[in-house]
């Protein structure tokens, strides 16, 4: 009787180990595939807080494009995920504002002021198409980056939330490293399913002088 069901028994091992292989081999292409995708081109993020209303609600899932810098420069009006200068085990997600080499202004009149080689004398910043009109942009004793002209480093950029009143940025904290801090920019909205889809790149009106 034992030599009936030997057999039988090194077939059910066999077969055990055959299936556990070819699931070890399913796992370790997928790692080799979703890895390098994780942490050279896209990246999940939760929103958490109410700094970037209404464009970005509390507990939105957002897909961080972590390619396109490689390649190109941030541009003005992109939203971005970067580590928390004073605490890096932290993200948050702001607009970005100002740009390497540009000098910012804030003075507390609801307005940003930019000055760059293209316009030296400044101008007003036009937010009208993200931020609704009874959004200010304060400028307080508690904002110590405002009420200042502020002059960007050759990889510095000024970011802001767009929920200005509700938001720590750099008025609070100055500028941020892009090396040192920049994880990527907002790509995909994936959740809520009723409001899906692609973050566009942010187009600013002509400036009128």
């Amino acid at each position: 009787r034992m030599d009936t069901e030997q057999p039988e028994a090194k077939g059910f091992v066999r077969e055990a180990s055959e299936f556990i292989w070819e699931t070890l081999k399913v796992v370790i292409i997928a790692l080799v595939i979703i890895l390098p995708v994780r942490y050279f081109l896209i990246q999940p993020f939760f929103v958490n807080g109410t700094s970037m209303v209404p464009n970005f609600q509390n507990k939105e899932y957002v897909l961080v494009d972590k390619w396109t810098y490689r390649l190109g420069e941030p541009q003005r009006g992109d939203v971005i995920i970067f580590k928390y200068p004073n605490d890096p085990s932290q993200y948050f997600i702001k607009r970005i504002i100002g740009l390497p080499g540009e000098t910012i202004e804030i003075p507390g009149d609801n307005t940003v002021h930019i000055y760059n080689s293209r316009y030296p004398d400044g101008f007003v910043l036009n937010e009208t198409t993200y931020l609704p009109a009874s959004n200010h942009t304060y400028c307080t004793s508690q904002t110590p980056w405002c009420g200042k002209k502020i002059v960007l480093g050759p990889d510095e950029y000024f970011v802001m939330g767009d929920n200005r009143e509700h938001s720590s940025d750099s008025r609070f904290f100055g500028p941020v490293n892009r090396t040192e801090f920049f994880s990527g920019m907002a790509w995909l909205r994936l959740w809520p399913l009723s409001r899906i889809g692609f973050i566009p790149r942010q187009d600013y009106p002509p400036v009128v002088q």
